[in-house]
């Protein structure tokens, strides 16, 4: 026990234990989640029963931490993407406005981060387009929240903050969806493949730099799309 532990009373030392077991059995079932499914498995593929099973606790257990399975998928969903956008957000404020460096430092970050959250992002990859439509929508929605945060971000940066609202969000629709595609193509590298890691690891670099390039020269009126017949 540690010692802010044994520091409190013994009610509100109760209360501390037992918080902490919840902890480690809501972890351990989204854990569980994560294994049956790197099987290559969906998560409509396995049951509530089975993720008990290898967490090693009784299924009445599950429902103390998630209404279901959907519940479980969201929860997933939650703890990979807010940790993985305030991830984003500190590495763009520590660059303090140097583009390039963003990007970098970004795209390091973000490249790390899949690598040690392989599992959990290989579950976003596949349930992305298919599965339980709750945790697709959920998934669109973090989507979502990771394009208009890095919107309002770009907006300050010259020569984008006179932009309208919706080429801001186009640009950071095609940054982050550059990212999310290196996501998946490093999915799909063996185990130990470093140069190739940091060839697709480059590569995004140099696509975003010029993704930037581009969205600094353009225009809104220079680029509208005809409502008519082409």
């Amino acid at each position: 026990m540690n010692s802010r532990s044994e520091a409190l009373p013994p009610n509100e030392r109760t209360l501390t234990l037992r918080d902490e077991r919840k902890l480690r059995t809501r972890q351990a079932l989204l854990d569980a989640a994560l294994t049956l499914m790197g099987q290559g498995r969906s998560l409509a593929g396995i049951s509530l029963r089975e993720v008990a099973r290898e967490a090693g606790v009784v299924p009445t257990a599950f429902y103390r931490h998630f209404r279901d399975m959907d519940g479980l998928g969201l929860a997933l969903v939650d703890d990979v993407c807010l940790t993985l956008r305030k991830l984003m957000r500190e590495a763009r404020v520590a660059a303090q406005g140097a583009r390039d460096v963003a990007i970098q430092t970004s795209v390091q970050g973000f490249v790390g981060y899949v690598l040690a959250n392989d599992r959990a992002f290989e579950f976003l990859t596949r349930e992305r387009f298919g599965g339980r439509p709750a945790v697709r929508q959920a998934i669109a929605r973090e989507i979502r929240y990771f394009v208009a945060e890095l919107a309002n971000d770009v907006r300050v940066v010259p020569p984008f903050a006179a932009m309208p609202s919706d080429d801001l969000e186009m640009i950071a629709d095609l940054v982050v969806h550059t990212v999310l595609n290196l996501s998946a193509d490093l999915l799909e590298l063996p185990s130990g493949q470093r140069v190739r890691e940091h060839e697709l690891t480059a590569r995004t670099i140099k696509q975003l730099r010029l993704i930037f390039l581009g969205a600094a020269q353009w225009r809104s009126d220079r680029g509208a799309v005809p409502l008519g017949p082409i």
